[in-house]
């Protein structure tokens, strides 16, 4: 009798198990719908917003996301309700991923900021901005050097060069990226190339033959969380990631320009997340001061 009792449980039972089936994950949210004309009108709203102080320019969706050198901030709280005199700007679109990411500079009144900003777009509504901001005390910063060589460089895509898909252009980022780490990575050097960190500049005479692989410090720890931006139109491409560790590592902003598959311009925006121990400057020259 114990016997075909415990033979009916088990069929009972083996039969619960085969309909009780776990829950269906959520299914995931649709792809965010753009087009590089909505993106570039977020871009401009941006700036118009930064400028101003007037964050109702910026046309926030209703659960959008807020963040400051990769922290949560309040709407309220965030840089971008602040009016700054922008001395100069420039913005990237990438239509396949509905981001752009604007590279706004201010060296006037008595707080200087290099600024990058990145807002998620949605059928034309800004369901996320992520902002770096960076400022007396991060890697290398200096405004007025920023400005002077930022401002006079030409990222515009170049007549006649060969546009690289998105794939490539990750690729060349991630092998500069992965050089910190691994000095015997390839990467795609052209020449000339500049190289803007905070206010640090590679290339201040101007040299034809300039190249962008001097000075990379070996032996960093692996940089992670990449996250990029990138628009094919243009040849660039934007990184945001943080420097060894995914909650607390530097918060870093890395934009690559390519012509004809090469390096040919960069700029670094770092934070330092630890104000006891400010990071070099660079001087208004864009020379390192130690």
């Amino acid at each position: 009798m114990l016997r075909k009792i415990f033979a009916a449980c088990t069929l009972s039972c083996v039969a619960a198990g085969a309909y009780a089936q776990p829950p269906a994950p959520p299914a995931p949210p649709p792809p965010a719908v753009c087009t590089r004309a909505d993106l570039q009108a977020a871009a401009d709203s941006y700036v118009a917003a930064q400028k101003s102080g007037d964050a109702s320019k910026l046309a926030f969706a209703d659960k959008a996301v807020f963040k400051e050198n990769m922290a949560d901030v309040g709407k309220g709280d965030g840089l971008w309700n602040k009016a700054l005199a922008v001395a100069h700007s420039r913005s990237f679109l990438d239509a396949t991923r509905c981001k752009t990411f604007t590279e706004v500079i201010v060296t006037q009144g008595d707080h200087p900021y290099v600024i990058g900003t990145r807002l998620y777009v949605d059928n034309r509504k800004i369901t996320r901005i992520d902002s770096l901001v960076t400022d007396k005390g991060d890697w290398l910063f200096n405004a007025n050097a920023y400005l002077k060589y930022s401002s006079a460089e030409d990222w515009k895509a170049p007549k006649g060069a060969a546009q690289l898909s998105g794939q490539e252009l990750i690729n060349a980022a991630n092998s500069y990226l992965d050089m910190f780490s691994d000095k015997f990575v390839k990467t795609p050097w052209g020449r000339p190339c500049a190289r803007l960190e905070g206010g640090a500049y590679t290339n201040r005479n101007n040299d034809p033959n300039a190249t962008c692989e001097v000075g990379i410090p070996a032996g960093v720890l692996y940089i992670v969380n990449r996250d990029y931006v990138v628009d094919e139109d243009l040849g660039v491409i934007n990184v945001f990631c943080r420097f060894g560790n995914s909650s607390t590592g530097m918060p870093d902003s890395h934009t690559f320009r390519l012509v004809n598959g090469k390096l040919a311009n960069v700029h670094t925006l770092s934070v330092n997340l630890n104000p006891d121990a400010p990071s070099p400057q660079a001087d208004d020259n864009g020379a390192i001061v130690r």
